[in-house]
């Protein structure tokens, strides 16, 4: 990684994709005829032979070692949602005392990485060790440089011996050609010939804070959680707003540079950057990509900002809520849909045309958001995001859709049959017949209250968390889209008018859906009571999320796409229920050896102390009661602490003991985490009165304010 001491560094576009073996690099290292073959594959219109395997590993490991690489490996997501890696070396001994450097075809496109220890959910045996990867020809291999050398990362899906999917990448792609496939139906039906693939692009904005490592270090809870779960706020939080967009300070910005230098290398377009709301919060985002590439690529990024900043003395946190008071992070999945030809089928048009077909696409993902919001939901329920959702920071548990007032307009006027307000009482939107209003690109106001926001030629999913790997939530999008569009090209094939039956699909469409479609302050009460009156499901808490992947109904859409299987779908609801469990497990048992060794003995003996000094004061006939008093209430905290700490345990062991996933899960829920905050509050009440220089941990004062 680059060193933050140095002040030579090359042009962005000079160290740009210099260590991705993007197309444009393959295209000078392949044959021609080769290169074109290549892209044929990631087209999906033809499968790699082996001949060409050999051919495409030979050049990725001469570009690899002529940039230093000594090692290869399949990287790949398992289903514990970060990434993995099993690193070869490139050499094979000759029998001479001497080494060939080789990779094959074979190799490239196929690995066998030991499955036994990665999360299955039932699909395997634990004894059944045998996994494969397979090389994602659409994501390009990189160089990861670290202490270890330079090693060449391969892209990769990941599946059992039976082929089951044991990651996130599997049924990502099958969910980006699920919806190509039926996207391409509706368009080849309004008589589109031209396009041959439709792909989901994502830009995912990624949310993090930074804290110095020298006060990170002394945190037990922050090294093991990723969270505060002890920490009062200080007199100032986020209130004055000064944060936000504000001036970056030196040291950060040396952060930033490094970061950038790194993702830009591996062929990461890392664009903006800024400061956010909460003090020492910061968001980067990337240029759009294709689904899959936007997953890898934002890997790459969580990984990269934790490298970034432990090399200019600080810790990044990606847990959703790491600080208690102030907000948390999100990362808002701008998600799309462009033909393989260059039109984004989510933008407004110039001719009535483009604009019916922009409308058609529309409502298809108004229907899907609403019929499958549990499912989007559920692809945001993760322990650290039940902190987030609902605060008066994020979008609120219950899933809707903002359009503005433009929009909402003209699809409430065709589901209505009646005249757009404005365009005079003779006019009626007849979508192709007449001329429908000319549609800014920038049709809609931005709403950062919305769970699901559009915002001119995209959506802006923001429940997803800040440390979630984005192919989950993506995975679940492009089925439920897919779905929906395969029901209107069902009804678009048979009809013999395509006009009439645009309008009137639109108009059957968005009249029983429109319901999800929300304008409003989602941060308010009144939305709750009215999401309640509309009928649209408020779900709070990451175990109730998750109940629906093991849905008939869910299962039988996966299925129908053949995203996942009966199987696959049932394992993920055990691995995520499992995950949730053991997250909260970790905290309660961080709390509980914080309090019992870290603050009972710090608040035991500074009350003590407050005592020796009021009696001493008394003794010679000086005033102590205001000593007294504080002495009293801090020894009384302390006893409530270890009273606390105590039922904690005991709950805590109890949960343990649950056999059965779900009633675990609820455990941990129900009774592991109220006792959680019970036992927070007490601790977080002493802080504020023990003297700072007696209280074992760094503040939230020291944590959020210098860097």
């Amino acid at each position: 990684m680059h060193d933050p001491a140095s002040l030579a560094e090359p042009s962005i576009t000079e160290l740009f994709g210099r260590n991705s073996f993007s197309n444009a690099v393959m295209r000078e290292w392949l044959p021609k005829t080769c290169f074109v073959e290549l892209l044929e594959v990631q087209a999906g219109r033809k499968e790699l032979s082996l001949e060409m395997a050999d051919i495409v590993a030979d050049a990725m490991k001469s570009w690899a070692i002529q940039n230093g690489a000594t090692h290869y490996t399949h990287w790949f997501h398992p289903l514990n949602g970060l990434t993995a890696e099993k690193h070869e070396s490139f050499i094979a001994p000759t029998g001479d005392g001497r080494v060939l450097m080789e990779f094959s075809g074979k190799e490239l496109i196929k690995g066998e990485p030991d499955a036994s220890s990665f999360p299955s959910g039932g699909l395997r045996a634990t004894f059944e060790a045998r996994g494969y990867t397979a090389w994602d020809v659409t994501s390009p291999a990189f160089l990861k440089q670290d202490a270890t050398g330079t090693t060449l990362c391969i892209p990769t899906a990941f599946f059992s011996y039976y082929g089951h999917a044991l990651d996130k990448k599997v049924p990502l792609l099958r969910s980006m050609d699920a919806l190509s496939k039926q996207a391409v139906r509706v368009l080849r039906a309004l008589g589109n010939c031209s396009s041959l693939r439709v792909v989901p692009t994502v830009g995912p904005e990624q949310e993090y804070f930074l804290v110095d490592k020298a006060y990170y270090d002394e945190r037990p809870d922050l090294m093991l959680t990723g969270r505060t779960v002890f920490g009062s706020m200080p007199a100032k939080g986020q209130e004055m707003e000064d944060h936000y967009f504000g001036a970056i300070n030196a040291r950060v910005a040396a952060f930033m540079r490094t970061l950038n230098n790194e993702l830009w290398k591996v062929g990461v377009a890392a664009k903006t950057q800024h400061n956010e709301v909460a003090p020492n919060q910061f968001e980067l985002a990337p240029v759009f990509a294709s689904s899959n590439v936007a997953v890898d690529s934002n890997q790459l990024v969580m990984e990269t900002i934790r490298r970034a900043a432990n090399l200019h003395g600080m810790e990044a946190l990606l847990h959703e809520k790491p600080f208690e008071g102030v907000n948390g992070s999100g990362k808002h999945n701008n998600w799309s849909i462009a033909t393989d030809d260059g039109v984004n089928l989510l933008e407004p048009g110039e001719n009535p045309e483009s604009n019916a077909r922009f409308l058609l696409f529309v409502t298809a993902v108004v229907e899907a958001v609403d019929r499958y919001a549990p499912l989007l939901r559920a692809s945001a329920a993760i322990a650290g995001n039940d902190h987030r959702l609902g605060a008066d920071e994020a979008p609120p548990a219950i899933v809707s859709i903002f359009f503005g007032s433009l929009l909402s307009e003209l699809l409430d006027s065709i589901a209505d049959g009646k005249p757009l307000a404005g365009t005079g009482s003779a006019h009626r939107i007849e979508l192709g017949v007449t001329t429908i209003p000319a549609l800014p690109v920038d049709i809609s106001d931005r709403n950062r209250t919305s769970p699901f926001a559009f915002t001119g030629n995209k959506f802006e999913f923001r429940m997803v968390g800040s440390s979630q790997s984005i192919a989950t939530p993506n995975t679940y999008l492009n089925t439920a889209v897919a779905q929906v569009l395969s029901e209107f090209a069902d009804v678009l094939e048979a009809a013999p008018d395509k006009r009439a039956a645009i309008q009137e699909i639109i108009r059957v469409s968005y009249s029983a859906h429109r319901r999800v479609v929300f304008n409003g302050n989602g941060y308010s009460d009144e939305w709750v009571k009215e999401a309640e009156r509309r009928g649209l499901p408020n779900v709070r808490s990451t175990v109730d999320a998750l109940a629906v992947l093991a849905r008939d109904e869910t299962i039988e859409l996966f299925e129908a796409h053949k995203v996942l299987s009966r199987a696959e779908s049932i394992s993920r609801h055990h691995i995520y229920l499992e995950k949730y469990s053991k997250q909260v497990n970790i905290e309660a048992g961080v709390m509980v050896g914080m309090a019992r060794r870290t603050i009972f003995p710090a608040t035991a003996a500074y009350a003590a102390s407050l005592a020796r000094d009021a009696a001493a004061l008394a003794a010679i006939g000086a005033a102590s009661t205001a000593i007294e008093k504080r002495a009293k209430r801090i020894a009384e905290l302390t006893g409530e602490i270890a009273g606390e700490t105590e039922r904690l345990e005991a709950v805590l062991g109890e949960a343990q003991g649950t056999d059965d996933v779900g009633l675990q899960a609820k455990a941990y829920r129900d009774r592991v985490v109220p006792q959680m905050d019970a036992l927070r509050g007490r601790v977080d009440a002493a802080e504020k009165l023990v003297d700072k220089k007696a209280w074992p941990l760094p503040t939230y004062e020291e944590l959020l304010f210098r860097l």
